[in-house]
């Protein structure tokens, strides 16, 4: 049997990381096609060197030319390539299957179009396809006749959950709950939320992940976006959509149907498992995480969002609602916004309890034209960014 070929968009990230996993326990069935990164030259060369793919492409230039040279100096028959270009490039292959669509932030709207349009299974780990995208990606899926799989927990639980026929969901679901673990600040005092401190703001309770997806736990702002990617990927109307805090990660997601029933995903957190799944489906393979023990397993709780504090320690939450019932593209003004606020969080210009004050203010100035295009997504994407990195300028830390 043929083996299928694999490109992985951000392949030193920690999706990308865990995806190398599940495949290398599978070398008989996949292999690997291609690996991006951004700027992580030692490590993208070390996994140029186990999986031996055909591309390896870089972001930047100055880290493209630095691979470039140690892939030589190394003896390694891999073709260094860097830019946006290139990484549309391997992602629309002709001889590439599947592509894992891991980069973290818009960066990865371009690759994943690229993808879509080519008509490839995509493994969709970036949020910003859906939020940024929105219905222009969804029709260059459908065009492109891309097959599209979650792989963030949450939304691998719900498709785990659902009936195999996408036809049969709108007559069937009456309501999807995605599961939130709280992250790290969950019982913490709201009025000592603006000292909380980067290092304090990565250290999630359950997962391991990147900084940005970590700070965005701790505001539940990745819930937000999962709120926007779910109404995109499922098709349903936003107030079908509900968020219920579970501290545990046990169950990763759950479907209500209209007859009241409901279907839950539980298992381990471990990114290796939906990995799994987006790989084989819709078959089963090994992914390598521990298994839940029934016998050994803690009491599962539950906290609604809008109870015990909640809605002022994570005021960024109801935004998701928010912006999908707002005018088109001002999900992709939100997803700017927060990549500059996070990121002025890391870098120590703005308070933790600043991030959702500079994502309510762009919300407030920028009102998007209904994107229709790559070009006026990424448009509307800059001008929210400049607007958002304004508001960063007159927050005053302290």
């Amino acid at each position: 049997m043929k083996k299928q070929n694999i490109t992985i968009l951000g392949a030193t990230g920690s999706i990308g990381t865990n995806t190398l996993d599940v495949l290398s326990r599978h070398l008989d069935t996949y292999q690997v096609f291609a690996l991006t990164a951004s700027q992580q030259v030692d490590l993208i060369l070390k996994q140029c060197a186990q999986f031996k793919p055909r591309y390896a492409v870089m972001a930047q230039e100055s880290a493209g030319r630095a691979l470039a040279e140690r892939v030589k100096a190394e003896g390694l028959a891999v073709e260094v390539m860097w830019g946006p270009e290139a990484l549309d490039f391997v992602s629309a292959h002709e001889e590439v299957d599947a592509v894992m669509a891991a980069i973290v932030g818009a960066a990865g709207l371009s690759p994943c179009l690229a993808a879509a349009h080519a008509g490839k299974r995509l493994l969709l780990a970036n949020k910003e396809a859906l939020v940024v995208g929105g219905d222009v990606f969804l029709n260059a899926v459908k065009k492109g006749g891309a097959i599209l799989l979650p792989i963030d927990s949450e939304h691998s639980a719900v498709f785990q959950s659902l009936p195999e026929d996408p036809a049969t969901w709108a007559s069937r679901i009456d309501e999807i709950i995605l599961t939130a673990s709280g992250g790290p600040f969950r019982t913490r005092d709201v009025a000592t939320l603006r000292h909380v401190t980067p290092e304090e703001a990565c250290a999630h309770p359950n997962w391991v992940m990147g900084r940005k997806i970590s700070v965005d736990s701790a505001t539940m702002m990745n819930k937000a976006l999962e709120v926007i990617e779910a109404r995109y990927l499922f098709g349903v109307s936003p107030d079908q959509l509900n968020v219920v805090i579970h501290p545990q990660s046990v169950i990763h997601s759950m479907v209500k149907y209209k007859d009241t029933s409901v279907v839950a995903q539980l298992g381990t957190p471990d990114m290796r498992v939906p990995i799994a799944y987006g790989l084989s489906w819709p078959e089963r393979i090994t992914s390598g995480a521990q298994g839940l023990d029934f016998h050994h397993l803690k009491p599962m709780t539950f906290e609604a969002i809008d109870d015990h504090g909640h809605p002022e320690r994570f005021p960024g939450l109801k935004l998701a609602w928010q912006s999908l019932k707002a005018a088109s593209g001002t999900c992709a003004v939100l997803n700017a916004a927060n990549e500059i606020a996070v990121e002025a969080f890391l870098n120590k210009q703005i308070r933790f309890d600043q991030i959702n004050q500079v994502n309510t203010e762009t919300l407030y100035q920028v009102v998007p034209q209904s994107p229709q295009t790559l070009d006026d997504l990424l448009a509307l994407d800059h001008i929210s960014r400049a607007r958002a990195a304004e508001i960063v300028k007159s927050c005053a830390v302290h």
